[in-house]
């Protein structure tokens, strides 16, 4: 068979992702039967048919096709094994867009929790010397965990790194665990044992083989699979108004073993597409809920465990299997009744119901912190991010309802939405998009006032606290803490040095820009008691009480919103 008549039928299979209806399940049944028995000899057709593998996985038009797909992706790593044993150039498997794929090998800068998460995963990771040279790092870090290493990393030149390493951990297969192991027992915090390790910058290198954790395999099984027999639901036919209007999603709790569970798939789903985010990294495993919304979508929400938590606002992160297969991930930071939204599909699955899944997420995250008004970062609209140009995102957005923050830009997207009326064709320039994505967008719910939270930024205050620091205490972050602390702790009228570590850190935090407040002195006694329920739940077990009791603090939220604006 031709190397023509094989794109003819991947093409087909492609094609498949649109077509619906009677008899459709079966004739994909008979193609992927079809292409089962072929032998690929590119690699570029093979991920062409793994990347519809996946899809179909997830969007199936029926069980048959769940059942082939699932026989083929299970044993996709023997396909690649044969291309590579051929000789076949496997640096076409390292693009982000398709990275992942069984029975290849990645490499990746991993940060301390999740390359200590994988070394107790995978047998044989190891650092890629040929692409590492910073000896200026390991003279630093490398004596806390060597004796006498100091002798020869701080004042000879040609040191022998690997060799250090190699006699250290008694043997060259067994360096990057040593090395982890002897971090994870170093006398400090798991932030701090973090950061020294990160300080490295150490590339890392892992044979996927036929592992779970693969992109090709990391689906689960499920109860029930929806099969779509119907066109899929398209960005035209949903209306955010309506969809937030419903009733609010049941988010579930789930154990702490399921909770585990959970953390352990997205860090799995995330490591094998070259992301990592806070909070797919650090995710808290109690803090796990679950939300079914229908078309077999489930969308997982966390909050970070308490030692890990940002200083002001407040971190949920997420991500959403569709029959059993992760197709994307979602982060939120919020503030009162504000949360900034990341939202990505991945590559696979864009296409695929994204709005109406999009907007479930938001139904998800709405329930859980309580927010009324939501905006996009400009970095999903397309700032500094060309695939977003390229998709038009910004339109994405805007006609689910956004507006853009900023009057220039919201004049700029009303300027371009008359065009487009006038000229159905008209496609806005890669230039004016870039414009467009230059700041945030917003969607107010009701009960939110339009336009509040538009120029706020908790990096003003960060900057405003820091001019602070410069202009009375000499530069001195130290001095500033404790001159704040103790304000605060007059203020109060409380002793702090009962309190645990992570609340002191809240109440820190809390101090220095609480300080800013010039007229927080004045405030009534049940305001204050009220304040100091809001710092003890920023580092107590669920983050969302913390959020749910800013948003009733009228004072505090007024004077936050009006210094960070």
């Amino acid at each position: 068979m031709t190397s023509s008549s094989l794109d003819r039928q991947l093409h087909q299979l492609e094609e498949s992702r649109n077509r619906f209806g009677r008899g459709e399940a079966a004739r994909v049944s008979r193609l992927l039967s079809r292409l089962e028995k072929r032998r690929f000899s590119d690699i570029a057709s093979l991920i062409r048919f793994h990347e519809a593998l996946l899809f179909l996985r997830a969007f199936p038009h029926g069980p048959e096709v769940v059942r082939r797909s699932e026989r083929l992706l299970r044993n996709f790593s023997e396909r690649v094994e044969r291309l590579e044993n051929a000789g076949a150039e496997m640096d076409e498997f390292d693009p982000l867009e398709v990275s992942g794929i069984a029975g290849t090998v990645m490499q990746d800068t991993l940060s301390f929790d999740l390359v200590r998460w994988l070394v107790n995963r995978v047998p044989d990771v190891e650092v890629v010397w040929d692409d590492y040279s910073e000896e200026r790092a390991m003279a630093v870090v490398w004596p806390r965990l060597m004796p006498l290493q100091e002798e020869d990393g701080y004042v000879e030149a040609n040191v022998p790194w690997q060799r250090w390493l190699r006699t250290a951990a008694g043997g060259k297969n067994k360096n990057l665990r040593w090395m982890v192991r002897q971090f994870a027992q170093l006398p400090a915090s798991d932030a701090e044992k973090s950061l020294l390790y990160d300080s490295l910058r150490l590339p890392v290198r892992w044979r996927l083989d036929n592992h779970r954790f693969s992109r090709t395999l990391n689906w689960r099984p499920v109860r029930r699979v929806f099969f779509h027999r119907e066109s899929l639901i398209t960005r035209g036919e949903i209306s955010l108004a309506r969809e937030l209007a419903q009733s609010p999603p049941v988010l579930q709790r789930l154990s702490a073993s399921q909770g585990k569970a959970v953390m352990n798939m997205v860090r799995e789903v995330m490591l094998v597409r070259y992301r990592e985010l806070y909070g797919t990294t650090l995710g808290d495993p109690q803090s796990v809920v679950r939300a079914d919304v229908g078309r077999g979508v489930s969308i997982y929400l966390w909050n970070l465990s308490p030692g890990r938590r940002l200083p002001l606002r407040a971190y949920v992160a997420g991500f959403t299997l569709k029959n059993g297969v992760p197709i994307n991930y979602v982060e939120a930071i919020g503030l009162c009744e504000w949360i900034e939204v990341g939202f990505n599909t991945f590559y696979t699955f864009r296409g695929g119901e994204v709005a109406w899944i999009y907007a479930q997420a938001l139904r998800c995250l709405v329930e859980l912190t309580g927010a009324k008004c939501i905006s996009m970062y400009p970095y999903q609209l397309g700032d500094g991010n060309d695939e977003a140009i390229e998709s038009g995102a910004f339109w994405f957005y805007r006609k689910l309802g956004f507006r853009p923050g900023r009057k220039d830009l919201l004049k700029l997207a009303e300027r371009e939405e008359q065009r487009i009326a006038h000229d159905p064709k008209h496609r806005t320039s890669p230039r004016t998009l870039r414009r467009l994505a230059a700041g945030h967008v917003f969607y107010e719910l009701p009960g939110s006032k339009i336009g509040a939270w538009d120029s706020f930024s908790t990096r003003k205050i960060g900057m405003k606290v820091n001019q602070r620091m410069a202009r009375e205490f000499g530069g001195s972050s130290g001095r500033i803490r404790a001159a704040s602390s103790k304000w605060l702790e007059r203020t109060l009228n409380l002793q702090l040095s009962p309190w645990g570590r992570p609340e002191q850190a809240s109440f820190e935090n809390f101090a220095l820009v609480l300080a800013l407040f010039p007229g927080m002195t004045s405030w009534s006694p049940e305001e204050k008691r009220a304040l100091l329920k809001i710092i003890r739940a920023k580092s107590a077990a669920n983050e969302m009480r913390y959020l749910d009791l800013i948003q009733k603090h009228r004072r505090l939220r007024e004077a936050l919103l009006r210094l960070g604006s």
